[in-house]
């Protein structure tokens, strides 16, 4: 090989395009002698980001948005110089459906566990059973210490079935699209497990260390970021800000095989590339298959990757006879609805929607229904519209629907995955020097947590080959 480095990023998601970027960022700055090429395997990069113009609106396939208070998406967002384009989401009352009825999500909460316990006495979501046993959650003591546990399994023992599964459960499991009596606490909300141990009652703990709100008597803060032209807009900007033939699309990687200090990339067309770093990007089942010569990569067999489905439904405001005042609801477990949520997007990102109409997005998918994801368009539209006529009293088709399928697509962090990763990372590190891990499959599933990962990703690879000069 030729005394420049050559830097091979797999995958052309989010992660990939940050590692990429960031890579060349600092190759500029510090004058080293390396080069970054970034390969994906599909016609087009952004992986789940996905934003579509139609008819007036704008709206997206995949996420909406990310969380303001992870900074490393907003400074992305500053890096390819899209800071005007941030937008904020507007916020109102969120509901979540129990019992065929919209009740309003009870305030002083976080992610569904009480901070404070006057709205959650008064809340008709739960029972009077219920509320006596979720208030348990103050005299039982600490769990035993323990390497990992479900959500599931932690949640129930502080606070009982009835509020995990009419609260908790629709709020993290729309964030995760699992189960989360399979989920790891470890791995998704280790923070509830620290509060437990240092204070016994997470409601206590909470109460300690969630700053206070403000007592402003208007909206609550905005707590996502979105762009006016949609996030896809992010990743074409990236993109035009990566150096000229640095992407390859439609170049998928078959085998990554180590030769000497070295690495061989065998590509979908036949074709071979070498790299002496390698910032695998790229879901762990894809990862698996690229170094199926390595055993420790079967530590990956059984994780779980979950399908979920969104519908996108655009009417006139006239077709709505029960408007709601809020953003959107979440469906509690025990429904027998089969959408799982609804985000009133018209209200939550206002320019999204021409006056006058009304852009909603339901997603359907949840544990045990997933074969939903395998239906029709048709056939997904008309079960997602039969729920919503119950809910909001629409007696008119859509101006259009698009439904969005993403197949095996959201990695599921199930009991033991960071022992899991561990042993993988320190195996990679022994067996594999140079190439490492990033993405959702790994360390978090959001934008700003993919981002996290692609800047960690530059920092492994500029330390690994700084090294071997």
């Amino acid at each position: 090989m030729s005394d420049q480095k050559e830097i091979v990023v797999i995958g052309g998601g989010i992660t990939g395009l940050t590692a990429a970027y960031y890579l060349q960022k600092k190759i500029k700055e510090e004058q080293l002698p390396y080069k970054v090429k970034l390969l994906e395997a599909s016609s087009r990069l952004g992986g789940k980001i996905m934003s579509v113009k139609r008819d007036g609106y704008t709206f997206e396939r995949g996420p909406d948005s990310f969380l303001i208070r992870k900074p490393s998406a907003t400074r992305l967002v500053k890096e390819v110089g899209l800071e005007d384009e941030l937008i904020k989401n507007g916020t109102g009352q969120s509901y979540i459906l129990v019992d065929k009825k919209l009740h309003k999500m009870p305030s002083g909460s976080f992610m569904g566990i009480p901070t404070q316990v006057r709205p959650f006495l008064f809340s008709s979501i739960f029972s009077a059973k219920g509320k006596l046993r979720a208030g348990l959650d103050f005299i039982k003591p600490k769990g035993k210490q323990a390497a990992d546990q479900s959500l599931g399994l932690f949640f129930r023992r502080r606070f009982g079935d009835e509020l995990v599964e009419n609260l908790v459960e629709p709020l993290l499991s729309g964030i995760y699209a699992g189960d989360i009596d399979e989920l790891s606490l470890m791995a998704t909300f280790p923070n509830f497990y620290e509060l437990e141990q240092e204070h016994r009652s997470l409601v206590k703990g909470l109460r300690k260390t969630v700053p206070k709100k403000k007592n402003n008597k208007g909206k609550k803060p905005s707590m996502f970021y979105s762009l006016q032209n949609g996030l896809e807009s992010l990743v074409e900007g990236v993109e035009a800000n990566l150096d000229p033939g640095t992407v390859l699309k439609g170049t998928g990687v078959d085998h990554i095989e180590r030769k000497n200090d070295h690495y061989h990339l065998l590509l979908s067309d036949g074709q071979a590339i070498e790299a002496d770093s390698v910032v695998l990007a790229a879901p762990h089942f894809a990862a698996r298959r690229m170094l199926s010569q390595y055993e420790f990569m079967d530590a990956f067999k059984e994780m779980p990757a979950t399908s979920v489905a969104n519908v996108v439904l655009a009417f006139d405001q006239s077709a709505i006879k029960k408007d709601i005042d809020g953003t959107g609801f979440v469906v509690s477990r025990n429904s027998d609805y089969r959408i799982t949520a609804c985000t009133w997007t018209h209200k939550k990102w206002p320019q999204s929607t021409p006056d006058g109409k009304v852009l909603l997005r339901c997603y359907v998918g949840r544990p045990g229904d997933e074969q939903v994801v395998d239906l029709t368009d048709q056939e997904i539209v008309d079960i997602v519209l039969h729920d919503l006529k119950r809910i909001m009293k629409i007696d008119k088709e859509p101006e259009f629907s698009m439904v969005s399928r993403w197949k095996n697509a959201m990695p599921q962090y199930s009991v033991g995955h960071k022992e899991r990763l561990k042993f993988v990372r320190d195996k990679m590190q022994a067996e594999l020097p140079g190439v490492f891990l990033a993405g959702s499959s790994y360390e978090g599933i959001g934008i700003p947590d993919c981002i996290d990962q692609g800047e960690a990703a530059v920092d492994q690879v500029l330390s690994y080959l700084n090294s071997q000069i």
